[in-house]
């Protein structure tokens, strides 16, 4: 579409609510105001109908190239397009691992060729590739990523000469993963002599414990102030942790900012019974107050974005014994609905979704023209019906692995349109299939 008219649109944007017309022209929202009768090739009435910026999600595993049959970047930039998700920033644990300029550019390609939502892609750190990380353009990579902790593949970065020299010399933003491993691998040797191989998925937080999580993010955090890095630590999953951010200062001169994710506001550790390896992550979910108390800090600004960590695997993967069992879980398609199920709840407002999982994710990385519903940006939007219930079931979940945690799940609002660079890319069900995602850029010089 070259253009789109947006009609009666109540606009959730920069901490306000209001009824509008939207313009877009050309990928961009060219006129935002009451009455706009300009020629459009297609035409939305959203009267009755909430518009936010597209979300913008900052970890995803999108398990491309090397594990395409868990996912590939086609099939999640759909389900992500599904549930208003409009950007994504994908991981570099895939197979090979994103570690030096040529694979990642590989990647770039691959998203350029077949992602439906705008995209990014992180360059990996290992113990033995600072020089490939030092290369990285800081203007169209979203960042490098540091697995403080080895969860899914090889990519444990754990010798402190190499966190030093990535901490001190990194040009752009460092994105961690962090769990102490010889707290995990202790806790784990302590339960295989207890129980041998007879280890359940309930024992997974006391394996991956609170403390080396907390272990974990204080270093991180302790070797971002001594050299003033641009650290992100990436899905929080106790409250404890939370106390390591501030929120008195304002988002764009933070150095040191924080992710939560939706299971970590969702699930606890009460869900294992029932959902069983299904939420198996690392970090692992938790207790019900650290649930809670990671809520509480997304609102009070101590945690800054709200993220998916989607990381697919294949059913059978997932029914095998939980000392086989992979980590990670697919997420986009449902992380959006599962937020507007918490407004309903009263726990958290719309405007403060648009803020957590657009607005900000946009400042933190500096994205370019994007995250907000403002003339000049791209036109990212999604369109929701704030009281069409649905369930989540085998038949409209979108995710390559045909799964979900949330299968079953009843919520009472649905993405009805999604807009991606000023392309209609979902529309009442329909995938578009036109490949309109673009590459993120940043602004950081």
């Amino acid at each position: 579409m070259s253009s789109i008219l947006i009609k009666s649109a109540t606009i959730v944007n920069e901490n306000k609510q209001f009824v509008a017309d939207i313009y877009i022209k050309d990928g961009f929202i060219e006129q935002i105001g009451s009455q706009i009768n300009k020629p459009a090739d297609k035409l939305i009435n959203a009267e009755g109908l909430h518009l936010l910026p597209g979300c913008i999600d900052d970890q995803v595993h999108f398990r491309e190239p090397g594990l395409t049959h868990k996912a590939n970047i086609y099939t999640e930039s759909r389900a992500a397009v599904a549930g208003g998700i409009t950007s994504f920033m994908e991981m570099p644990n895939t197979v090979p691992n994103a570690l030096t300029q040529e694979l990642l550019e590989q990647k770039y390609e691959i998203g350029r060729h077949n992602s439906l939502a705008n995209y990014s892609f992180f360059m990996g750190a290992s113990n033995d590739n600072i020089d490939e990380v030092l290369r990285t353009d800081i203007n169209n990579v979203c960042g490098v990523k540091v697995f403080m902790g080895s969860s899914t593949g090889n990519m444990l970065v754990d010798n402190p000469k190499t966190l030093e020299n990535i901490f001190s010399q990194s040009p752009m933003l460092v994105a961690t993963h962090c769990e102490d491993e010889a707290t995990i691998q202790s806790n784990l040797n302590h339960y295989k002599q207890l129980l041998g191989d007879n280890i359940t998925v309930k024992l997974h937080p006391k394996i991956r414990s609170a403390e080396a999580c907390y272990l974990s993010s204080s270093m991180a955090v302790e070797l971002a102030k001594k050299h003033n890095t641009r650290l992100h630590i990436l899905h929080i999953s106790t409250e404890r942790e939370t106390h390591l951010f501030a929120n008195n200062i304002p988002l764009k001169d933070k150095r040191i900012t924080a992710e939560a994710c939706i299971h970590h506001l969702w699930f606890s550790d009460e869900d294992y019974e029932t959902k069983g390896n299904l939420i198996k992550w690392n970090p692992a979910v938790k207790k019900a107050s650290d649930r809670e108390g990671i809520l509480k800090a997304v609102l009070d600004g101590h945690i800054d974005v709200i993220a998916t960590d989607h990381a697919p695997h294949t059913i059978e993967e997932k029914a095998l014994p939980y000392l086989q069992a992979p980590s990670g879980g697919p997420l986009v398609q449902h992380a959006l609905p599962a937020m507007l199920q918490l407004h309903h709840e009263g726990k958290i407002t719309l405007e403060q979704i648009a803020e957590k999982m657009a607005h900000n994710v946009a400042v933190c990385f500096q994205i370019e023209n994007r995250g907000f519903i403002r003339e000049g940006y791209y036109a990212d939007l999604v369109l929701i019906n704030l009281n069409k219930p649905w369930q989540v079931s085998k038949e409209n979940i979108l995710y390559k692995c045909n799964w979900s945690p949330f299968e079953g799940t009843d919520f009472q609002s649905k993405v009805i349109h999604t807009i991606v660079s000023g392309n209609l890319a979902y529309s009442e069900g329909v995938i578009i299939d036109n490949l309109p995602g673009k590459r993120l850029t940043f602004d950081r010089y």
